[in-house]
């Protein structure tokens, strides 16, 4: 991605092709159908998908372990870098404020060759 093309996308100012809202989903549950989203929109030519995660929940924080708050917010990226995925992903980005800001990211994909 050169780097115009990048500041216009986290200016907000490029239309996400495509997106997908993963809120109030279970971790396994949010894998599986991130994981089809993503295949389905590189195999549609899509370049530039939103990833909404929500995030996440705030609790009280009055247990002697610390809990980790947005869990999905947390583990897409990690998703995104993990097989079969990275080999279609070509950057991640946090959205734009207009676009779901600290609750979502823009996934930018490879071009699908063939």
């Amino acid at each position: 991605m050169d780097r115009r093309a990048f500041e216009r996308m986290v200016r907000g100012r490029t239309r996400p092709q495509a997106r997908i809202d993963l809120h109030g989903m279970t971790a396994a549950h949010a894998h599986d159908a991130l994981r089809g989203f993503i295949l389905r929109a590189h195999g549609n030519g899509t370049r530039l998908v939103l990833v909404i995660t929500g995030k996440g929940k705030r609790g009280t924080d009055d247990s002697i372990i610390p809990e980790r708050h947005g869990v999905l917010r947390h583990q897409v990226p990690q998703w995104l870098r993990l097989p079969p995925l990275n080999a279609l992903v070509l950057q991640i980005a946090p959205a734009h404020r207009s676009h779901g800001g600290d609750g979502a990211y823009y996934v930018y994909l490879r071009r699908a060759r063939g």
